[in-house]
């Protein structure tokens, strides 16, 4: 087959554009498409700030990825002069045996981490603006903080055309081929690209683009909350106020960040995992007062200075594994393929690092960085945990 460019990359949302510039920092002729504007608010890569940590109580087997992660937000921010990353600390809060406590206690044990154990008259003596119960406990990791899923894509891209990449936006890829002989084909509605390779993320747009993966995603309908905190927003600025993640006696989880955009910005909030099925078509975008209130409610006895007024919403999509763990792979019939999706929200802090793990795989086949946990041909089993 003849080719035009290197390697495709389909979809410039955050992992990406992380791909794009990696690939074309490499030397390698990409091609990047997307299908909507740069930088866009239509999937998961948006909403102003994501948490990123590296005491992890999804499973130890992340951390290492974390810890190069951190060393690749440290160049993006150089390389690009961007804002994407902010040192908060974090408090992970809970029941000492809960999932979110225990978990973050174990990854940060197995890998020699950082942190410290408060007790809730500690967590309410250090962190005034957090009034947990009597029985509740948190792990604070002075390392957490947040990233900025917005500026990280538009750095990448920045970086990934400055190194030559051919990055087109609007241009949706209809279909993908990748036949015996090698090489790939990309068809969009302005018409058909070949290349060497192909690197797909899809976002909540793998269900169809990755049919025949044998994953079974789900798409879930996702809302984050604004509020104007009473008394304003001096004790929620971040050098006071850490991100944090709590979860309740039932095993729901709430997370929430400091002040980080000033008193028009106000606090952001959110529940994980409470949305809707949906599908990119499907999704309702409107946010209703009914909803605000529910996370009101359940904010008050723990941070009651947050629900002040409400000030807005906005919904995203979270694209989900069975077992709520990626799929980062070569694509099992398509070895010129290589795929990463279903990043189950809380893939964000992993975007460089998953840029060098797809060009690994799109230049040489194999990556260094440990990724078996991530193999669509897994077990297909649901989450082990406490929700």
């Amino acid at each position: 087959m003849n080719t035009s460019y290197d390697v495709i990359v389909i979809g410039l949302g955050g992992m990406g554009s992380a791909a794009a510039y990696h690939l074309a920092a490499r030397g390698r002729r990409v091609l990047g498409l997307e299908r909507f504007g740069p930088a866009h608010d239509q999937g998961s890569s948006h909403g102003g700030s994501r948490i990123i940590r590296q005491a992890y109580f999804e499973d130890p087997a992340y951390v290492p990825l974390l810890l190069r992660g951190y060393e690749l937000w440290d160049r993006l921010a150089r390389d690009s002069g961007a804002d994407v990353f902010v040192q908060t600390g974090g408090l992970m809060i809970g029941r000492p045996d809960s999932h979110t406590v225990a978990g973050s206690r174990r990854s940060a044990e197995r890998w020699g981490l950082p942190y410290t154990m408060l007790d809730a008259a500690e967590i309410r003596r250090r962190f005034p603006t957090f009034t947990p119960e009597a029985d509740e406990v948190a792990l604070f990791e002075e390392r957490a903080g947040f990233v900025r899923p917005e500026v990280t894509v538009a750095a990448h891209l920045r970086l990934a055309a400055a190194a030559g990449a051919d990055l087109r936006f609007e241009e949706p890829a209809v279909e993908w081929d990748a036949p015996p002989g090698g090489g790939v084909r990309v068809t969009t509605p302005a018409g058909g690209y070949t290349a060497e390779r192909l690197v797909i993320c899809p976002g909540a747009w793998a269900p169809r683009l990755l049919a025949d993966l044998g994953v079974p995603f789900t798409v879930e309908r996702q809302v984050m909350y604004w509020f104007a905190p009473r008394g304003g927003i001096e004790p929620f600025e971040p050098q006071r106020h850490p991100i944090y993640i709590w979860e309740d006696a039932a095993g729901e989880q709430v997370y929430g960040f400091p002040a980080i955009d000033g008193p028009a910005g106000g606090v952001k909030t959110a529940f994980f995992r409470r949305g809707a099925e949906c599908t990119p078509e499907s999704i309702e975008r409107r946010v209703t007062p009914a909803e605000a209130a529910v996370i009101a409610r359940h904010l008050a006895p723990r941070l009651p200075d947050v629900p002040g007024r409400f000030l807005r919403a906005a919904a995203c999509m979270y694209t989900n594994t069975p077992d709520e763990h990626f799929v980062i792979a070569q694509h099992p019939r398509h070895a010129q393929v290589s795929v990463a999706c279903g990043f189950s929200g809380h893939g964000f802090k992993f975007v460089p690092v998953v840029g060098e793990i797809l060009a690994d795989l799109a230049t040489t086949g194999r990556t260094g960085h440990p990724i078996a946990l991530f193999d669509p041909r897994r077990s297909r089993t649901e989450p082990t945990r406490t929700r």
